[in-house]
């Protein structure tokens, strides 16, 4: 079936003007790649994003003749996905919306299951830092959220190490570590840091921090305090999105979530808002990559469905980046401008993982959060 859309694709590139045959996919203008995605058909997307449904109505407009299929599904499934669907010799995604890049670059990206593509439109306004190993879309987030309702003079957490003591017992939220692998990530992150935990631990308590035998710094002492406090482990971003964000609620809790959930206040009734003044950090930003699956069946829709995803040269990147253009979520395309209600990205306290340090990492903090569950 691939040599057969992929020699479709050939003939179909002798008959542009200005294409020759050895000319590459990864060349080609938006253009050039649309009359070969239009035999192809149809493309299919894995999304760690709802708002890919957003997505689909906007590119079938912007591109009649191409059916874009989008299924809303965790970076945790799609890894597990697409491991399995190819070593049964199954391709029949063609792009991954996908996080959790720690795991992404290790079993995905070595393993030959992705392969990446920038598109030469918006190639030059990108940081080199996003383009490779793998192509980021925007920076999203795991950050410390509360009721703004609620809490109407600001969060009622400005350290993290407050989220250990009674007050906060049984009242911080967070989706499954072990069902979001960005969540571990976060967790990760705050091992990561020893330094900065401890001189928080100090900020808020006056004296040194006094590390368990077992376990490595600060930020793992953290991680056992947290869950000894009795963290609340929720199976969905929108089961805490309602816990945390209640508009009507009195006394609600805290969680770690997503802060571009906030776009959905009015219509759910939420009062979410992001804890950003928090020391040492109120949580982590990290990459949200597309990259196109290995033998992918529409190699030419896949490339265009990309494209489309990094928007217009309008400062709202128009509808194919509009979904994302909200507070929380920052775009990587210099000519897209941040959402105004959004905290600036440089004034924003959350740390930018690093997936080579957090792959290394995680294992680790894996097996911790077993022992403490």
């Amino acid at each position: 079936m691939l040599k057969r859309v992929y020699a479709s694709a050939l003939v179909a590139c002798l008959a542009l003007p200005g294409i020759a045959l050895s000319e590459d996919l990864d060349s080609l203008t938006p253009e050039q790649l649309l009359p070969l995605a239009q035999k192809e058909g149809s493309v299919t997307v894995f999304s760690l994003s709802s708002r890919i449904a957003k997505i689909e109505a906007a590119f079938e407009k912007a591109y009649p003749g191409i059916d874009l299929v989008g299924v809303d599904m965790s970076s945790t499934k799609q890894i597990a996905r697409v491991e399995a669907e190819q070593q049964a010799g199954v391709h029949a995604v063609d792009v991954l919306y996908i996080a959790d890049t720690p795991v992404v670059f290790t079993k995905l990206l070595e393993g030959k299951r992705v392969v990446n593509y920038v598109p030469p439109r918006v190639a030059g306004e990108l940081e080199d830092r996003y383009k490779a190993p793998l192509l980021t879309q925007r920076l999203s987030t795991k950050v410390l959220m509360y009721n703004e309702k609620a809490f109407p003079d600001g969060s009622p957490v400005t350290n993290l190490w407050q989220l250990t003591e009674p007050e906060w017992q049984g009242r911080v939220l967070m989706v499954d570590p072990s069902q979001r692998g960005e969540l571990l990530d976060l967790l990760t992150e705050i091992a990561l840091h020893p330094d900065e935990m401890a001189a928080a631990y100090k900020a808020q308590y006056g004296k040194d921090i006094e590390i368990e035998d077992g376990l490595e710094g600060a930020g793992e002492q953290y991680i056992k305090a947290l869950f000894e406090n009795d963290l609340i482990l929720v199976p969905n971003s929108d089961v805490l999105n309602k816990s945390v964000g209640d508009a009507g609620a009195k006394n609600p809790p805290v969680g770690f979530g997503t802060y571009s959930d906030r776009r959905d206040n009015e219509k759910e009734g939420w009062a979410l808002q992001v804890a950003n003044n928090v020391e040492p950090s109120n949580g982590i930003l990290f990459p949200a990559v597309l990259t196109i699956a290995d033998k992918a069946p529409h190699p030419a829709a896949a490339r265009l469905l990309i494209d489309f995803m990094f928007g217009d040269d309008t400062p709202t990147g128009g509808p194919g980046f509009e979904p994302f253009n909200v507070p929380g979520d920052y775009a990587v395309r210099k000519a897209i401008a941040d959402h105004p209600d959004s905290v600036k990205l440089g004034e924003l306290k959350a740390w930018t993982i690093d997936p080579a340090k957090t792959a290394a990492a995680r294992g680790r903090i894996a097996d911790l959060i077993i022992t403490l569950q």
